[in-house]
């Protein structure tokens, strides 16, 4: 979870990606938010190291 005021980005998702997102938010061991689901992804993918 977020703590502080940060910068806020608003993202428009189409149907497929939006229901892949709420799809991995079910898979999740506690309810989350989208804009949450988003920042865990986000964190994840900045963590994967790239060629």
């Amino acid at each position: 979870m977020t703590t502080g005021k940060g910068t806020l980005i608003g993202v428009r998702l189409l149907t497929d990606p939006l229901e892949k997102l709420d799809s991995w938010i079910a898979r999740q061991d506690e309810p989350i938010t989208r804009p949450e689901a988003i920042r865990r992804l986000v964190e994840l993918g900045l963590k994967v190291k790239g060629k």
